[in-house]
């Protein structure tokens, strides 16, 4: 990779965690309430109810630390200490990363894009892996995607809202043993 195109990465990713931590401040701040005798809400302000606002389940900052802190934990016990764990929405922003010690640059862009694939398809990456069939483009070609085994979704009541991933272990499955375990840190399912 170009000098450059690292300094961008590293940029636009560092804009990203900062942009998601104001973003997390932003939804967990109420909006004041107008003062009394104020003008009522503008004609751009957004009135909720049926129809004109979408409810959407997130991981908490908490639970999302837990999940990347056990998915990490179970890779270092299986002396596997050079992989980075991610947690990301179903939309593929970061909620928490944490990279393990000695892993290799490109174990970020990977867990990120396995947790990225789990949330957006609701499947566990080895999964969506067995659907890839080589002929053509196919869905592996979506920007941001990672087809390899290591991701793992979150779902509430059956819907998917986040992904988990890691990357950087010799197999899948290893990655994706660690993903499971840091899911079930959440869930509280067996991994």
């Amino acid at each position: 990779m170009k000098k450059s195109h690292k300094v961008f990465a590293t940029v636009a990713t560092a804009a990203l965690l900062l942009t998601a931590g104001v973003g997390a401040a932003a939804m967990a701040t109420p909006a004041p309430a107008p003062a009394a005798g104020s003008a009522s809400a503008s004609a751009s302000d957004i009135q909720p109810g049926a129809g004109t606002v979408v409810a959407q389940n997130r991981i908490t900052v908490g639970a999302s630390a837990d999940a990347v802190r056990a998915a990490l934990a179970k890779c270092q016990a299986d002396n596997l200490p050079f992989v980075t764990v991610a947690l990301v929405d179903r939309f593929g922003t970061v909620q928490a990363l944490l990279r393990g010690d000695n892993a290799a640059e490109h174990t970020i862009e990977a867990a990120k894009q396995k947790a990225y694939t789990a949330a957006a398809f609701g499947a566990p990456t080895s999964e969506l892996a067995k659907r890839i069939t080589g002929n053509g483009p196919g869905i592996h070609d979506l920007p941001g995607t990672l087809f390899l085994p290591g991701g793992v979704p979150l779902k509430v009541d059956g819907v998917s809202v986040a992904g988990i991933g890691v990357g950087g272990a010799p197999d899948g499955k290893l990655d994706e043993a660690c993903a499971a375990a840091g899911a079930a840190a959440v869930t509280g399912a067996e991994g």
